[in-house]
């Protein structure tokens, strides 16, 4: 393909001018090559085709701002490398928030000592919520973490947030409702 540059440079030519077939061959000659380009950084091949699909609306919508059409091959995997960057950025941030979930759940309340039995009672009831309820429960009481951040953490909304909180609360004072305290 490093010969056949002038093709890609009447291809952009011709896609400027209005010949929407001319972006078919551009992806022709190039849809592999990004796909694996975005796979050398993102190692999945599912991903990296995806990523290759986002980069040819990214490339059909500003193909008419490029000034030199000899640059395409340049200017296309950049796109490709960035976007497969970003993408893994995507994935290590989730990667993050995971991992910083799976620390709260080893950190339980019965880390402390004192009223054990309330504690062990607390923490069986809590494991009787769904998930989503642990989750909030824990960061916002072992963690001290604010509704906000539970909600940027978590990526939900802060009413999202408080509901969990509130639901929880209620299921887990009916939970432990007839918990005798004295034991």
């Amino acid at each position: 393909m490093k010969k056949d540059y002038h093709i890609d440079v009447a291809l952009v030519r011709a896609y400027q001018a209005g010949d929407q077939k001319a972006i078919a061959n551009l992806v022709k000659r190039w849809h592999l090559l990004f796909c694996e380009k975005a796979y050398f950084v993102v190692k999945d091949a599912s991903v990296s085709k995806d990523i290759a699909q986002d980069c040819w609306q990214i490339i059909m919508a500003k193909l008419d701002t490029l000034e030199h059409p000899a640059s395409f091959k340049s200017w296309a995997l950049r796109i490709v490398y960035n976007k497969s960057l970003d993408v893994l950025r995507q994935q290590n941030k989730i990667r993050f928030k995971e991992t910083k979930l799976e620390q709260l759940e080893i950190a339980t309340i019965d880390d402390y000592p004192q009223n054990t039995q309330l504690k062990n009672a607390l923490l069986k009831a809590i494991k009787q919520l769904p998930v989503q309820q642990q989750q909030v429960v824990r960061l916002f009481y072992t963690e001290a973490y604010s509704l906000k951040e539970i909600s940027n953490l978590l990526g939900i909304s802060i009413g999202t947030s408080k509901s969990r909180l509130f639901h929880a609360r209620e299921k887990l004072k009916l939970i432990l409702k007839n918990y005798n305290y004295e034991n």
